[in-house]
C-alpha cells in the first residue's frame, strides 16, 4: 500500500511538473486597437484593457445590455405558405421556393437585437507622456491584467480584474514612490448618458439601450464609478473624479441593468448597481484589496487549474505574444499552442458563468452599438461551438447558461412551432438573442428549422459525461418536445418514401446546380434527427419514461434517409448528388456526423469515414475563424494529427497586416482573439476543443488516447481531460508513446482504452484484452443505416486492427495507474 501511494505521488508530481507553463500574454507596447486590448470577465461584466500610460481606456460590457426588449419575431404567413413552398421544392423550382420562403418564413420585422457596449472607463495621466520600460500582460492563470511602466524615477503599476466574488470591475493604481499618483477618471458611452453624483467618490452614468428594427430599446443600464485613494486628495468635477498626490488608488466599476429574464425587465438597474458597489466597498475596506484579489483569483482557479497542458519547451516564451503569433507558422513554439488552448478555457470561464447569459458570438466583449451579426447567438454552428470545450476540458458547470437558454427557447419555440408550422413541440431557426426569438431571419438564410435538434444534442452529451440522471430527467421534456415537433413536421420524400425535413438548407451553402440554399432532406438534418431520435429513445429507456412512445420513435428513426456517398466519392451534402468538388464553402455542415456527432467511424462505418475525408480534401484547408477550427476538430476525428496541427499553424498567424488593416484570410489578432474576420469567439473555443480531440477521444466505443498526435510536438503531458462515462485522463508521453497514465473513474464501470502502442505496466489492478462491444452503457453506439453509394469506386480504408484495446473494471472514486519502470 505504501508503495502504491508513493507511486501515485511521484506520478502526480511528474505530470504536474511537466505541465507547468507560463500562462501569460504579454506585450511591449500599449494597445492602439480594440483587437490588441486584453479581455477580462466574470461571466457578467467584461473589460477590455488598453494599457495606455497617458490616456488609458478600459472598454466595458454588461452581458444583459442588449437593444430592444421582450418580443418574438414570428412570421405567421409561414403556415399558409408551407404547403406551396414544399410543392415548389418537390417540383424542382427552387428559386421560387426560396423567394416565397424569404417572404413568408423569414421575419419581415425584427431580425434579432444587437448586444451593445456598456461604454468606457477613461483614465488620464497627462504628465506620463515620457514613459519607458513599458510592460503589459494578461495572466490567464489568475485572471488579472497588469500594466507597468516608468516615468522619471517612478514605476507605475495598474492591475485590473473583473471580480467573480465581488461582481465589480476593479482597478488598482499604484506608484513606487509616495505622493506621485495624479490622474482623473470618468465614464463615457456612445449614446446619450445621464450623469449624477452619488457621493464624493462616486459618479453614476445611466443609459438606455437602442431601438432596433421597430423594437423599442427598453434595457436600462446603470454604471457606477467609485474611486478611493490612499494619501493625497480626491475631488469631483464635471463628472470626473480627480486624484492628486496619492500613493495608490482603487477604482470600482459597478454595472447592472433592469433585465430579469427574457420576458421580464422590471428590475431597478440603479439600485442593483448600488447594491453591488456597497457590498464590494465593504469588502475592500481596511486595506483588503490584496485579499479580495486573491479571492477573485482563487474562485477563477477552481476552474482553470483543473486542466494542464504541456507540449514541450520552446525557445520563445520570453518574446512578446504578438511577435510569437507573427512568427509561429515558421518555427517550433509548442508553448504558444498550449497557451492558445488554455486561452480558450480562460475565455469560457470569463464569459459563461452559471446563472448568467451564454457566451454570444463575441463571448462577453463588444465595443460597438452595432456589432457584426449583432453579436447574437447563431444556432447553425457558432453558439454550439462556443461550448465544445465545456465537458472535455472540465468546465461542465459553465455549460449551464447554454442549457438554460435551450430550456427558454423550448418555451418561446412553442410559439414558432404552432404559429408558423401548425406543429406541436418547439423549434427555432438559425439565430436567437437575449429575448429568445425563434423566427427565421436574414432573408434566404431563414428557412432552417433544425437548431432544436442540434441544441438538444448538448443536453444529451452533458449527461454522457456526468451520468447525472437527475439532470437528464430535468432536460428530458425539452428533448421530447423537440422530437414532438418533428413528429408533426417531417414529410415523405416523393421517391424513396423517406421522412425528410422540408423546407430546409445545408447551412449556409447553395449547391451550384440549383443556385439556391433552400432544399429538402439535406444530410445535416438527417444526421441531426438521427441523433435526436436515438438520444430520446436512450433517455426514455434510462428514465423509464414514455414506454408507449419508444416504438413510435424507433419507427420514425428507421425511416430517416441514410447517409450517401456521391459520384465524386464524397459524403453527399444534399439528398441528391449535387456536390461540386470545387466547392470551398466555409460551412461543412454535412460533416456534423463526423464531429461533433459520432455517426461516422473508421470502425463502424469505414466507407463513410473515407468519404468524409474526401469531402474534407475537396473543401480544402483555406478557411477562417470558426470554419478553420471546426476543420481542426474534423481532422482530429479523421485521426490525422499532422493535418490538424497544420491548420493550427494556419490559425495562429497574424490577422493584422503591417499597415494595420485586417487580412481577409483570418488568423489571430494580437490579443489572441480569433479573426473570422472580424472577431468571433467561436474560433477560440474550437481550437481548444480541437486540441483536446487530438489528445483523447471517447465517442467511438472506447477512450482513445493520443488518437491524432502530430509528429510535432511528439512529447508532452496533459492532466484533467474528461471522457464520456466520467473518466478523467492524466498522461505523459515521449515520442508518441505513453510513459505514465492515470485514469480517475468518477462513475465506475468498464474502462476500455485504445492506444497505438502498448501501455506501461499496470499498478495493483487487472487489465485484460478487450473483445466485443463495450459493456459500459455510456459507450453504447446507435446503429446507423448502411450508406447508399452513387459510385462504384472503392476507397482505401483506415484500419485500427493493430491498435491495442484493453478493458479495466473500475470502481467509482478510484484511480488506475500505468507507469513505465525506470
Amino acid at each position: 500500500m505504501k508503495l502504491l501511494v508513493i507511486t501515485v505521488l511521484l506520478m502526480c508530481s511528474s505530470l504536474n511538473a511537466g505541465a507547468k507553463q507560463l500562462n501569460k500574454l504579454w506585450y511591449a507596447q500599449p494597445a492602439s486597437l480594440w483587437e490588441e486590448a486584453l479581455p477580462l470577465g466574470n461571466g457578467r461584466l467584461g473589460a477590455m484593457v488598453y494599457g495606455d500610460p497617458v490616456n488609458d481606456n478600459i472598454q466595458l460590457n454588461e452581458n444583459t445590455f442588449w437593444a430592444g426588449g421582450p418580443h418574438n419575431n414570428l412570421n405567421p404567413a409561414a403556415l399558409e405558405s408551407l404547403a406551396e413552398i414544399r410543392r415548389l421544392i418537390t417540383a424542382g423550382d427552387y428559386l421560387a421556393a426560396e423567394a416565397l420562403a424569404a417572404k413568408h418564413i423569414t421575419s419581415q420585422g425584427s431580425n434579432g437585437m444587437p448586444y451593445q457596449t456598456a461604454g468606457n472607463l477613461h483614465l488620464e495621466f497627462p504628465t506620463h507622456k515620457e514613459y519607458r520600460n513599458y510592460y503589459r500582460e494578461l495572466d490567464i492563470a489568475n485572471a488579472v491584467a497588469t500594466t507597468r511602466y516608468q516615468v522619471n524615477d517612478v514605476v507605475y503599476t495598474r492591475e485590473v480584474f473583473s471580480s467573480f466574488v465581488d461582481q465589480v470591475v476593479v482597478v488598482k493604481l499604484s506608484a513606487s514612490k509616495a505622493g506621485q499618483l495624479n490622474f482623473s477618471a470618468r465614464l463615457s458611452h456612445p449614446s446619450q448618458p445621464i450623469f449624477s453624483q452619488q457621493d464624493a467618490g462616486t459618479v453614476a452614468m445611466q443609459v438606455q439601450s437602442n431601438d432596433h428594427e421597430g423594437i423599442k430599446g427598453q434595457v436600462k443600464l446603470a454604471s457606477l464609478l467609485n474611486v478611493s485613494s490612499s494619501g493625497g486628495s480626491l475631488i469631483q468635477r464635471d463628472n470626473r473624479i480627480l486624484v492628486s498626490d496619492a500613493d495608490s488608488a482603487v477604482i470600482l466599476i459597478s454595472m447592472a441593468t433592469n433585465f430579469v429574464n427574457y420576458k421580464d425587465i422590471s428590475a431597478n438597474a440603479l439600485l442593483r448597481a448600488q447594491d453591488y458597489l456597497a457590498k464590494a466597498k465593504q469588502q475592500m475596506n481596511n486595506q483588503q484589496y490584496s485579499a479580495r484579489k486573491a479571492a477573485h483569483s482563487n474562485f477563477y482557479k477552481q476552474y482553470f487549474d483543473r486542466v494542464t497542458l504541456n507540449l514541450g519547451k520552446g525557445e520563445f516564451a520570453h518574446e512578446p505574444t504578438d511577435q510569437r503569433i507573427r512568427l509561429f507558422a515558421g518555427r517550433h513554439d509548442p508553448e504558444l499552442a498550449s497557451l492558445y488552448f488554455q486561452f480558450g478555457r480562460y475565455l469560457l470561464i470569463s464569459s459563461s458563468q452559471p446563472g448568467g447569459q451564454p457566451a454570444n458570438l463575441q463571448g462577453l466583449w463588444n465595443h460597438r452599438q452595432d456589432p457584426p451579426w449583432d453579436s447574437k447567438y447563431t444556432l447553425n454552428i457558432n453558439a454550439e461551438m462556443n461550448y465544445w470545450p465545456a465537458e472535455v476540458t472540465q468546465l461542465s458547470e459553465l455549460h449551464e447558461p447554454l442549457i438554460t437558454m435551450v430550456k427558454e427557447l423550448a418555451i418561446t419555440g412553442r410559439e414558432s412551432a404552432k404559429t408558423m408550422y401548425g406543429a406541436r413541440g418547439w423549434m427555432a431557426h438559425h439565430n436567437t438573442d437575449i429575448w429568445r426569438v425563434t423566427g427565421g431571419i436574414d432573408s434566404t438564410w431563414g428557412a432552417w428549422p433544425t437548431s432544436n435538434a442540434w441544441l438538444s444534442q448538448h443536453l444529451w452529451e452533458k449527461y454522457l459525461y456526468s451520468g447525472d440522471k437527475k439532470y437528464l430527467a430535468d432536460v428530458y421534456p425539452v428533448m421530447k418536445s423537440a422530437v414532438t415537433f418533428f413528429e408533426d413536421f417531417l414529410i415523405e420524400s416523393p421517391d424513396k418514401k423517406w421522412l425528410i425535413v422540408s423546407p430546409s438548407m445545408s447551412p449556409e451553402n447553395a449547391p451550384k446546380l440549383t443556385g439556391t440554399k433552400i432544399a429538402a432532406g439535406v444530410t445535416m438534418d438527417n444526421q441531426l434527427l438521427f441523433d435526436l431520435f436515438s438520444n430520446i429513445i436512450a433517455a426514455a429507456t434510462i428514465l423509464g419514461e414514455d414506454k408507449n412512445r419508444i416504438p413510435v420513435w424507433k419507427k420514425l428513426l428507421s425511416r430517416l434517409p441514410p447517409m450517401q456517398i456521391g459520384k465524386y466519392h464524397q459524403l453527399q451534402e444534399w439528398l441528391h448528388d449535387w456536390d461540386d468538388p470545387q466547392d470551398k464553402h466555409r460551412h461543412v455542415s454535412h460533416l456534423y456526423g463526423l464531429y461533433p456527432s459520432n455517426q461516422i467511424s473508421p470502425l463502424r462505418s469505414p466507407e463513410l469515414f473515407s468519404a468524409a475525408r474526401v469531402s474534407m480534401e475537396q473543401r480544402g484547408d483555406p478557411s477562417t475563424g470558426w470554419s478553420m477550427n471546426w476543420k481542426i476538430n474534423l481532422w482530429a476525428r479523421l485521426l490525422d494529427g499532422d493535418r490538424a496541427f497544420k491548420l493550427m499553424r494556419d490559425q495562429i498567424k497574424p490577422a493584422l497586416t503591417p499597415d494595420g488593416s485586417v487580412s481577409e484570410s483570418g488568423g489571430t489578432y494580437p490579443n489572441m482573439f480569433d479573426a473570422h474576420p472580424p472577431f468571433q469567439i467561436d474560433g477560440n473555443f474550437g481550437f481548444t476543443s480541437g486540441m483536446a480531440e487530438m489528445l483523447a477521444q471517447s465517442h467511438d466505443g472506447a477512450v482513445h488516447l493520443l488518437p491524432a498526435l502530430p509528429q510535432e510536438p511528439p512529447t508532452g503531458a496533459v492532466t484533467g481531460l474528461v471522457m464520456r462515462g466520467g473518466f478523467l485522463v492524466d498522461m505523459r508521453w515521449e515520442n508518441g508513446q505513453i510513459r505514465e497514465l492515470k485514469i480517475h473513474s468518477r462513475l465506475g464501470g468498464n474502462l476500455r482504452l485504445r492506444t497505438y502502442s502498448p501501455l506501461p505496466k499496470v499498478q495493483s489492478f487487472k487489465a485484460k484484452s478487450a473483445r466485443g462491444e463495450n459493456p459500459n452503457p455510456f459507450y453504447q453506439q446507435a446503429q446507423i443505416k448502411k450508406p447508399l453509394k452513387n459510385t462504384n469506386k472503392v476507397l482505401p480504408q483506415l484500419s485500427l486492427e493493430n491498435s491495442y484495446l484493453v478493458d479495466v473494471a473500475t470502481k467509482a472514486g478510484q484511480d488506475y495507474i500505468w507507469i513505465e519502470k525506470r
